[in-house]
């Protein structure tokens, strides 16, 4: 009799337990996403959003010349420039974000162009202090249709985190969503940059020199440096032409030359939302310089931006900025010689 009633207590037992078990696994089932997913247990950190791009036909004038830009006319000629959501495929590695005085050294590059990153990367496009700054090389690049050519990218930028690429094409016009993207990008990525040197990969830049400039004429944030074109006359031939239909007026605001200027980074939040309003020009470095007009910035020129070349001498080289249109097989001659010369 004991026996039967230790057996049936331990059925009772074994059936309670199975029902608690069940009852539990129907809670969890039921409610289980909704009370223990892991996100509600974390802080929510909010999300930094590109503006919405809300652009417009606009009015600028510089107190001499009045530029119109009409948008519906940008967007019958050159549609991707004005829709295009800027979408990055490849960004740059490094704990460069935490330093305090940072140069960003912004290089546009073309996929194809491997010999030249390399020649740079042996000579000044190398991360590192300079005078109280730390310069960090990026190299701008979009898309390129040979797919070895992005394999390659790719490698690069595992060994030296220096690239940041788009998902849009290399082309000539397409530059200018370098310059707008770019700008987007240090707007959410970088808001403590220092200062940002931007140009190309066929030059000589000279960090000591940068840093020095800026230490001297550096300190406004309104204020954009480089070689100045003053209302250049638009062309209407050849690879820099502009149709009349799209830009009808004879010449151009002031803007920097490409081939190698310097902006603060205090004008990068001006720029930015400007780029946000204003149609996307053609033309990189005359974009980039609607954008300064609608920003109510002002420029320095400095004849040490040598954007159309200069013949080497090495104490020249020393003292210049940038100096443009130098191959990579001339660029660790170049750039030695001068690092080591003796100049007055």
């Amino acid at each position: 009799m004991v026996k039967m009633r230790r057996q049936l207590f331990v059925l009772i037992f074994v059936v309670f337990t199975m029902s608690c078990i069940f009852l539990i696994t129907s809670i969890f089932s039921t409610y289980g996403n909704r009370i223990f997913k892991p996100r509600d247990f974390m802080i929510q950190l909010p999300q930094t959003r590109p503006l919405p791009i809300t652009k417009e036909s606009v009015n600028l004038t510089d107190g001499v010349h009045t530029y119109y830009l009409n948008l519906s006319r940008f967007q019958e000629e050159i549609p991707f420039l004005q829709d295009y959501q800027c979408s990055l495929t490849l960004t740059p590695s490094g704990r460069f974000q935490d330093r305090p005085s940072l140069l960003i050294l912004a290089i546009k590059s073309h996929p194809a162009s491997g010999a030249r990153r390399t020649a740079l990367r042996q000579t000044w496009a190398t991360e590192r202090e300079v005078k109280g700054f730390w310069v960090k090389p990026i190299f701008l690049m979009a898309q390129d249709a040979n797919p070895r050519r992005m394999e390659l990218v790719k490698l690069e930028s595992r060994e030296f985190g220096d690239i940041l690429q788009w998902d849009f094409t290399e082309s000539h016009h397409n530059l200018s969503l370098k310059e707008r993207c770019f700008l987007e990008w240090l707007h959410h990525h970088l808001p403590q940059v220092e200062f940002i040197f931007k140009g190309d990969d066929d030059e000589y830049v000279n960090p000591y020199a940068v840093v020095q400039y800026i230490k001297h004429h550096g300190s406004s944030p309104f204020i954009l440096h480089g070689n100045l074109q003053r209302h250049s006359a638009v062309m209407r031939q050849y690879k820099y032409r502009v149709s009349e239909n799209l830009y009808p007026h004879p010449v151009y605001p002031y803007f920097l030359s490409g081939g190698g200027f310097l902006f603060p980074g205090r004008s990068v939040k001006l720029l930015y939302e400007e780029s946000q309003r204003i149609p996307v020009f053609p033309l990189d470095d005359v974009y980039f310089g609607f954008l300064g007009l609608a920003a109510n910035l002002t420029y320095r020129h400095d004849s040490r931006f040598h954007v159309s070349g200069l013949a080497f001498k090495a104490c020249r080289y020393q003292r210049a900025l940038v100096v443009h249109g130098i191959n990579p097989e001339q660029m660790v001659k170049i750039h030695n010689e001068a690092q080591n010369a003796l100049c007055k």
